[in-house]
């Protein structure tokens, strides 16, 4: 079993971050930070003139970690123990739940609540008793 250290600081930070971009992305557009939505949106047949917007959310989200490299000099380190097929799998099961469940933790759980929607609770709900399932299984049947 692994054990994940205690980081108070940095996700009390990185949660205020969050819920600061949701409400400047809300404040300055009108629209709801929904990632998968706007990552989505980048595909065709999606072209309006709010492509460069969902663009530069998407750059800003893979900048980040080169900005914070840049900064400190180093990365937070990570271990992720599943090999590259798994990654894969989750990742293409991650985004068909994103789109069979109309979003995704950020529409959902950081926007969707905050907004009282019920339709929100309902799929936050879900994704984290599917997810909670899933460690229990992982960690207790193999």
């Amino acid at each position: 079993m692994s054990v994940t250290h205690f980081t108070p600081v940095a996700s009390l930070l990185g949660g205020a971050l969050v819920g600061l971009s949701a409400v400047l992305l809300m404040w300055a557009t009108g629209r709801i930070a929904g990632v998968s939505g706007i990552a989505a949106r980048l595909f065709p047949p999606y072209e309006d003139r709010e492509f460069a917007g969902r663009l530069a959310f998407v750059a800003g989200l893979i900048a980040a970690p080169l900005v914070v490299r840049l900064v400190t000099g180093s990365l937070p380190e990570q271990t992720i123990a599943a090999g590259v097929p798994a990654l894969i799998v989750a990742g293409l099961l991650t985004g068909f739940g994103s789109v069979w469940g109309s979003g995704c933790t950020s529409g959902h759980g950081v926007c969707g609540l905050s907004r009282l929607s019920v339709r929100s609770l309902v799929a936050t709900a879900t994704f984290m008793a599917a997810g909670m399932a899933t460690v229990f299984v992982i960690r207790h049947w193999s």
